[in-house]
């Protein structure tokens, strides 16, 4: 186990867009990382870029048996993870429900809800038995404002909230923290390319004549959140770019 006094973060997802800005941020203010990704050699490549106390694990969210794996190989090399920040996550498509594929709404399901639920019971039993800890959920302003298509993402990111709100309820009485960070509109990522299935031209027109948030907005958000006192506890953040707004209930006219 490492001997450091420096904070360990385990970051999912970290190999693109929110997950590697995540860890920059970390790494500025001498904190200890452990980036988790499919992409191995993503994740080297970060690594030589930070060049701080990181390692690099090759992990699946959606198999409970490699994260209990995974998890458990930090703690016995790294130490206990004091903060996790949950932002492995997908979505694809913009079709209605009923002409949705159902093997992507198993992916999403799988990765957006059961991947982050395997991590948090996996990094919480050490948070419950040190009294300290801090869970940090990625989530999205598609869990509170419905637009056409985002069906099946949408309602993945409201169980991402409520189980926010749900398990700080179970972890009254520790000092462990949970927050929920709902971004809205955010360039510079993966995420529109994953949702039209490679297509890079039609995901480009998602942000055209926009000044979208950028994965380092979001960066700065979650690293706000660890650094408040240790007393506070941020329930919720809901953070759009100035270009974005809520949009009014639809109609129909005939």
């Amino acid at each position: 186990m490492s001997a450091s006094s420096k904070p360990l973060v385990v970051i999912t997802g970290a190999s693109a867009g929110i997950g590697a800005s995540t860890a920059r941020r970390f790494v500025k203010q001498g904190f200890r990382l452990a980036l988790t990704a499919r992409r191995m050699d993503r994740l080297e490549q970060l690594r030589k870029e930070l060049k701080g106390e990181i390692s690099i694990h090759e992990l699946d969210v959606r198999s409970s048996d490699d994260v209990e794996n995974v998890f458990k190989s930090i703690e016995q090399k790294e130490g206990p993870v004091e903060i996790l920040v949950n932002s492995a996550g997908c979505g694809f498509g913009l079709e209605p429900s009923y002409q949705g594929k159902i093997e992507e709404w198993d992916q999403c399901i799988d990765t957006n809800i059961k991947g982050l639920l395997y991590c948090t019971r996996a990094a919480l039993q050490t948070m419950v038995k040190l009294d300290k800890g801090h869970i940090i959920n990625l989530g999205s302003v598609a869990a509170r404002y419905p637009y056409p298509g985002g069906n099946v993402y949408g309602g993945t990111k409201a169980f991402v909230r409520q189980f926010s709100f749900n398990l700080k309820a179970d972890l009254l009485g520790t000092k462990v923290r949970v927050s929920c960070i709902e971004p809205g509109l955010v360039g510079g990522t993966e995420f529109s390319v994953v949702r039209f299935r490679g297509d890079e031209a039609r995901a480009a027109k998602v942000y055209e004549h926009t000044k979208a948030l950028s994965p380092e907005d979001i960066a700065e958000v979650i690293y706000f959140c660890c650094s408040v006192s240790s007393h506070v506890n941020i329930n919720t953040i809901e953070v759009m770019p100035v270009c974005q707004a809520s949009g009014p209930l639809a109609i129909q006219r005939v």
